[in-house]
């Protein structure tokens, strides 16, 4: 089966025809319709989407088959997968966050850092949440190329320059 990649998430239903509320995961968040059909995580679930307007902070689209509001609402909080096959293809320093998930992270001498347990943004640029190996706490890294220099996805591995007092 081919690797699937969350491009987005229905936020609820809107209005009361049917329409949802989705947020796009995509660069381009209205490329999300290129992608369809979709499928829920399990692949279960395949899901037509034609985008109607934008919205604060996504969208509202109609998905094949959903006629009323309570079919809206029991969709809420499905996230969305596309085929990687059907992704476009991203320049050597873009990733696809699932990409990153897993891999560990070692310091400029060779020190094992931690692992990438998610990627995350809260506005100015990503952050890698690292788990610290042997401890339960986790620490946020800038995901900037001063901090981290290297990512190697043939090997698995990243290589980081945090800045003082991250770890």
């Amino acid at each position: 089966m081919t690797e699937q990649i969350c491009v987005g998430a229905i936020a609820g239903s809107y209005g009361v025809r049917g329409e949802v509320r989705l947020k796009s995961f995509c660069a381009m968040p209205e490329d999300i319709e290129d992608y369809t059909p979709l499928s829920n995580e399990d692949a279960s679930q395949t899901y037509s989407l034609t985008l109607v307007r934008a919205i604060k902070n996504g969208f509202t689209a109609r998905i094949g088959g959903i006629e009323t509001k309570e079919q809206a609402d029991a969709l809420k909080g499905v996230k969305l997968f596309a085929p990687r096959d059907r992704l476009p293809s991203l320049p050597d320093d873009e990733y696809y966050h699932t990409d990153l998930m897993g891999l560990e992270i070692y310091d400029t001498g060779g020190t094992l850092l931690g692992t990438v347990k998610s990627v995350q943004n809260h506005g100015a640029s990503d952050l890698l949440e690292v788990s610290i190996p042997a401890e339960s706490k986790t620490v946020l890294l800038p995901f900037t190329l001063a901090a981290v220099p290297t990512v190697d996805l043939s090997v698995g591995r990243i290589i980081a320059d945090p800045p003082d007092g991250v770890f």
